[in-house]
């Protein structure tokens, strides 16, 4: 029997065009630089900065850290004109940027770590800098339990929380995240009243995050009846939450009158947000990276700052290469839209029979024949910050030139969660 042949790329084949490494500005900027590698557009990261504060209507925008997770881009922005403060996600990671000088940190979800409210509560500047989230007196009574011997310390600053859910049916429908237990203007009224008549806490804020509004796309691309929905849905979610909230910091104010904050939105919801004159802030994050899941808003567009690269390690055949890695998946409903996308060069997809891998990833699709084994393929991954928790570092890129490498948490040592 003769041998078998195999159909193998030819990289000297006259019909297949190379792309050189270097096309693109991020390619120029990191020829120096093997992949993989995550890098940041300074000029589009800056630009989104600018499009949040505009849509802000002069209410300062507290960034969400968790779609940043790199300290030198937290500084970067906040030394904007339009933001102020930093909403965070774990007490650990509060501690920290408070040590690390950051004046105004929101601990945007409830915390149990003891160890973290000890170090908290023994710590004038520490406790000066951290405001920490309360749905539960429980969480009250954990946090007194972790104070320094003989039960004293430094006052606790206070938050709380409203759900924002909508609800439909007596009920019986439910959209929004499932986080806060504080519905009703009462109920939050009467734990301000908890919070306030307690030693060692001081109630100082009120947040409301319309998830199901300010992160849920309503422009899908080619599911027009669908995004019609979400938009009569979010319409009518924003004008119940904007009466309920009115009602809500009504009646904590009338508990705790020197309330300093009032904290709504997200990236997806800003302008809508802005526009009640019970919020006082504005959260927002994601809007500065741009990941692909907030590619589907109708009300503003912005620049994908965030990427990375994968390496083609292999072209296996015409209309495909291998790239190192890539199976980024992101939280939430596993599902397409979870996935990082092949972005640069245009024209790639995922192979429907392995999609992104945990250590190859094939990639299909005519733009596959201009690439050669060492090249760059970047990739948007589906969320922010997530893409930081798999680079140590990100390369700061201004036009087509690397200006700064700047450490990740992961680079600095920390994985929070």
């Amino acid at each position: 029997m003769p041998p078998q042949t195999v159909d193998t790329p030819d990289d000297t084949a006259p019909h297949r065009a190379h792309h050189p490494a270097g096309e693109t500005p991020f390619d120029r900027a990191t020829a120096h630089l093997d992949a993989p590698l995550a890098v940041v557009d300074l000029q589009a990261f800056d630009a989104n900065a600018a499009d949040l504060v505009r849509r802000s209507k002069g209410k300062p925008i507290r960034v969400a850290s968790k779609s940043v997770r790199c300290r030198a881009l937290l500084e970067r922005v906040l030394a904007r004109d339009g933001f102020a403060g930093i909403m965070s996600f774990t007490l650990a990671e509060s501690l920290w940027l408070a040590r690390s000088g950051f004046p105004d940190i929101l601990l945007a979800y409830p915390s149990v770590d003891r160890a973290g409210f000890a170090e908290l509560t023994g710590d004038a500047r520490l406790a000066a800098a951290v405001t920490v989230m309360v749905d539960d007196p429980a969480q009250l009574d954990l946090i007194d339990a972790a104070r320094p011997a003989g039960g004293a310390g430094e006052e606790v600053r206070v938050c709380l929380e409203l759900d924002t859910s909508y609800r439909l049916m007596g009920g019986k429908v439910r959209v929004g995240a499932r986080r806060s237990p504080l519905r009703t203007p009462d109920r939050l009224a009467a734990l301000a009243r908890t919070v306030v008549r307690r030693p060692g806490f001081r109630l100082v804020g009120l947040m409301a995050y319309e998830g199901h509004v300010a992160g849920v796309g309503d422009d899908v691309a080619g599911k027009p009846v669908f995004s019609r929905a979400i938009r009569m849905m979010q319409a009518a979610a924003r004008k119940e939450l904007a009466r309920r909230r009115w009602e809500a910091v009504r009646a904590v104010r009338a508990v705790a009158p020197r309330l300093e904050f009032v904290n709504g939105g997200g990236t997806g919801s800003v302008q809508h947000t802005a526009a009640e004159a019970a919020v006082t802030e504005i959260a927002a994050g994601s809007g500065l990276y741009v990941p692909r899941l907030f590619d589907n808003f109708r009300s503003f567009s912005g620049r994908p700052a965030a990427l990375f690269a994968q390496p083609v390690v292999r072209r296996p055949g015409p209309g495909v290469v291998t790239v190192l890695g890539g199976g980024y998946p992101a939280s939430g409903v596993a599902g397409p839209d979870r996935l990082p996308v092949p972005y640069l060069p245009a024209g790639l997809r995922y192979d429907p029979q392995e999609g992104p891998g945990e250590v190859q990833t094939p990639l299909l699709g005519p733009a596959a024949d201009g690439l050669r084994i060492g090249d760059k393929v970047w990739f948007r991954h589906a969320k922010a910050g997530e893409l930081c928790e798999r680079f140590d570092r990100l390369q700061l890129i201004d036009g087509d030139r690397v200006v700064d490498t700047v450490p990740t948490y992961r680079g600095e040592g920390h994985t929070f969660l």
